[in-house]
């Protein structure tokens, strides 16, 4: 696929490939998820910048472990944030739960990995936390920051909160000051996200890879981390 395709412009079936792919991919993800071993006392060690991993919504933090077993390689110290269970809080609930790991292990200098929702109260903590100044960027992975469209159809409502009208969603969307301090990683089509994960402001990274789940695979995701983290 072109980097310069639009999904609009892409056959049907490439798309609908696409979307198979990626949900094979979440399939996978939810049953290793299911049978992790990583210890979060063990990611906790290491003598870089600490980072802070955020999943998204109906993911515990073991969904993530794949990337969190590559970063901690680096020699960086990974916390998860066990209290968010699978993720099912609203984002402000879910944000003060992050920031009370922030201020119970006395954190600073911060990089957050965040995918999906994650990203949103990644955002939330660096706009309105007090934690916010203890952060020193992140990277987020397929958010919604405008919203998605799909929500309004949702079944529940932890996933209709993310339509472009909530005024969560409203009150990040007005917060660009900490935009900058983003890097927003996304792949040419996102099946969740028809808007896209574009953010004015950030450092903008559109991967060939499709998908929702599936571009937490790409390499590049790791290597911006240890970008920001330096």
């Amino acid at each position: 696929m072109s980097m310069n395709a639009s999904p609009r412009t892409c056959p049907l079936w490439r798309r609908l490939d696409a979307w198979a792919r990626d949900y094979a991919y979440a399939a996978r993800g939810q049953a290793r998820a299911a049978v992790g071993r990583a210890t979060p006392a063990a990611l906790a060690e290491g003598v870089g910048a600490p980072i802070i991993l955020i999943p998204g919504i109906y993911e515990t933090w073991r969904f993530l472990e794949p990337l969190a077993a590559a970063v901690h390689a680096l020699c960086h110290p990974v916390h998860v944030v066990t209290e968010l269970g699978g993720n099912r809080r609203p984002i402000v609930e879910s944000a003060r739960r992050v920031a009370a790991l922030i201020e119970a292990r006395r954190l600073d200098d911060v990089v957050l990995l965040a995918h999906s929702k994650g990203g949103l109260i990644g955002k939330h903590l660096m706009a309105f936390g007090e934690s916010g100044p203890r952060i020193r960027g992140m990277v987020a992975v397929a958010t919604p920051f405008g919203g998605s469209r799909y929500s309004r159809v949702m079944p529940t409502p932890a996933l209709r909160a993310f339509a472009a009208a909530d005024a969560t969603i409203r009150a990040l969307s007005s917060a660009a000051e900490v935009n900058e301090r983003i890097v927003s990683i996304y792949g040419w089509f996102d099946p969740h996200i028809p808007e896209g994960s574009e953010l004015a402001g950030a450092r903008n990274i559109r991967l060939a890879e499709s998908g929702h789940f599936r571009v937490l695979a790409s390499p590049r995701v790791v290597t911006e981390v240890g970008r920001l983290a330096r």
